[in-house]
């Protein structure tokens, strides 16, 4: 039985997002510079080169050029989008099946015409790129182009619905896998595990590994584990939808949707914020839970304590001059999941990696309003 390996998917969103929109972002191949806050060593860069699309239609494009959008009201939300091989194109589609085609992206056909017992959730392009398949949240498996059909779960009750699909690297099978982490395998494709049992943020993605041999599965927050020979390297950048299901997600929705906005000491927002201005905001705001406006107080008294190695999606994390005493923390930030978190740093709220700054001043413990 194969063992499986937790690691973190890092997944950038920079820019601002619609009010009550949860984004989707495609990242691309890039990197680019982050301001560096006085006091902190600078460690890698984050991603900042990718596609943001919203599921009203609106896509935006950060370090890559964007190749257009539908820009009209759409019939049906969008629920996917999947960039092309040489990231000079991307195809949309919409829960009616609806696919949208940009720059070198061609359009095969679509369900929109078609009666489906389920929304569709997303879209697999073929290694060719000349098809792609539609699944629908039952498992259900449309092909277009040269994408050939292998099967689904169509027919098979399922304890959670379907919300993403890969394909194995020669195009001969494919995997799909439920938000609780279950993975089905159909043509040659295998069955190397799943997070059917393992709490936390819904699964969104399974994506395999360049061998086929393995896979990550991934949750909305970016949080990967890894199956067969994923263990032995490390998941590629992808493009996440990240839904709020918890107080927690609600709070990381709002830090996101503040992106961008000026740093202002002692600033609780709307116009900019500081650090533990920006988390007092993105929790009070979204789920009615108030604490401690300061940093320091923020850390020894905001909800419960939370071990590093249990970070969930809007727990605050902090950074100290003396880790050994709460009266020297300093800063606060918000996790997001895969490592990742938002901060008011610098001369704006950005997304950064947990250990951007270093480790060096970081809490043991964050905590969990």
């Amino acid at each position: 039985m194969n063992h499986p390996w937790r690691t973190r998917l890092a997944v950038s969103v920079a820019g601002l997002v619609a009010l009550g929109l949860a984004p989707l972002v495609v990242l691309g191949p890039g990197t680019a510079g982050a301001a560096v806050p006085a006091g902190h060593d600078a460690g890698p860069p984050a991603a900042e080169n990718f596609w943001l699309a919203t599921p009203g239609g609106s896509l935006y494009g950060f370090g890559v050029p964007s190749y257009g959008s539908p820009g009209a009201p759409l019939n049906r939300p969008l629920v996917g989008v999947a960039a092309t091989r040489d990231q000079q194109g991307y195809w949309l589609v919409a829960s009616d099946g609806g696919v949208f085609s940009y720059g070198d992206a061609a359009f095969y056909g679509s369900t929109g015409n078609v009666h489906l017992n389920r929304p569709i959730v997303g879209l697999t392009a073929t290694r060719d790129q000349q098809g792609y398949w539609l699944v629908a949240s039952d498992g259900g498996v449309f092909s277009f182009g040269d994408a050939t059909f292998f099967g689904s779960t169509g027919s098979i009750a399922l304890n959670r619905p379907i919300v993403g699909m890969a394909a194995t690297p020669d195009g001969k099978g494919y995997w799909l896998v439920a938000s609780d982490g279950g993975v089905f395998s159909f043509g040659d494709a295998a069955f190397y595990g799943s997070t059917a049992s393992d709490p936390g943020d819904p699964v969104e993605r399974v994506v395999p590994t360049h061998s086929g041999n393995g896979y990550w599965v991934v949750q909305q927050n970016g949080t990967a584990t890894a199956f067969g020979d994923a263990g032995s390297s490390t998941p590629p950048a992808q493009g996440l939808l990240f839904t709020p299901t918890t107080p927690g997600d609600q709070a990381v929705q709002f830090a996101f949707q503040q992106l961008g906005k000026p740093y202002i000491w002692g600033g609780n927002g709307p116009t900019g914020y500081d650090c533990s201005g920006l988390a007092l905001a993105s929790w009070s705001h979204t789920t009615g839970i108030t604490f401690a406006r300061v940093s320091n107080d923020q850390y020894h008294t905001a909800g419960t304590v939370v071990p590093m190695s249990e970070l969930q999606s809007g727990d605050l994390v902090f950074w100290a001059t003396n880790t050994a005493d709460w009266t020297t923390v300093d800063h606060t930030a918000i996790y997001v999941g895969g490592n990742r978190i938002v901060e008011a740093t610098g001369d704006h709220v950005q997304l950064n990696d947990l250990g951007q700054w270093g480790t060096g001043g970081l809490m043991p413990n964050g905590r969990r309003p």
